[in-house]
C-alpha cells in the first residue's frame, strides 16, 4: 500500500521525471510507475509526510511540515471527497479527479508551488478528464 498525502495527488498528475534529488526522483518515479500501470494499487490518505517525503533530501529546505503544505493537502482532500485514513484504490482517485477537478484549479489550489510553472499537472488533469491517465515517464537507459 502506498502512502499519500493530498497534494502529492496532484503532484503525481504532473510528474515528469523532474525532482529533488536522484533518490527523490528515483522513489516518486517508482510510485508513479506502480500507480500507472496497476491503477488497483491501494494508497491510504495520511495526515504529514508520505510514500514521497520520506526521500526528500536532506540539506534542502524541508517543506513538508509547513502549514502551506498541509493547507493544500486539505484543499486536495476535500475537493475529491477524501479523508484521511481513507484506503482506496488508486483507480478511485482518478475517477474523483475526473469528477471534481479541472485544470485551472491547479493555479488555484498550487499557487505557491514552485513547479507550478512547468504547466505540467495542468496537463495531468487534462489527461485525467480524457481518460489517458497517468503519462508515462521515460527512464534514462
Amino acid at each position: 500500500m502506498i502512502k499519500l498525502r493530498g497534494h502529492h495527488i496532484f503532484c503525481l498528475l504532473g510528474y515528469r521525471g523532474m525532482g529533488y534529488s536522484a533518490e527523490y526522483t528515483a522513489n516518486m518515479t517508482k510510485i508513479h510507475d506502480v500507480l500507472r500501470e496497476r491503477p488497483d494499487t491501494l494508497i491510504q490518505i495520511i495526515k504529514g509526510p508520505d510514500s514521497l517525503c520520506a526521500k526528500f533530501p536532506t540539506g534542502q529546505p524541508y517543506h513538508c511540515e509547513d502549514d502551506g503544505i498541509y493547507e493544500r493537502d486539505s484543499v486536495i482532500l476535500h475537493k475529491l471527497g477524501l479523508k484521511v485514513s481513507d484506503v482506496l484504490p488508486w483507480r478511485e482517485v482518478e475517477r474523483r479527479i475526473r469528477l471534481h477537478v479541472v485544470p485551472d484549479d491547479i493555479v488555484v489550489v498550487c499557487e505557491t508551488c514552485s513547479w507550478r510553472s512547468y504547466g505540467y499537472c495542468q496537463e495531468g488533469v487534462e489527461d485525467m478528464l480524457e481518460l489517458r491517465g497517468l503519462r508515462e515517464v521515460l527512464h534514462d537507459k
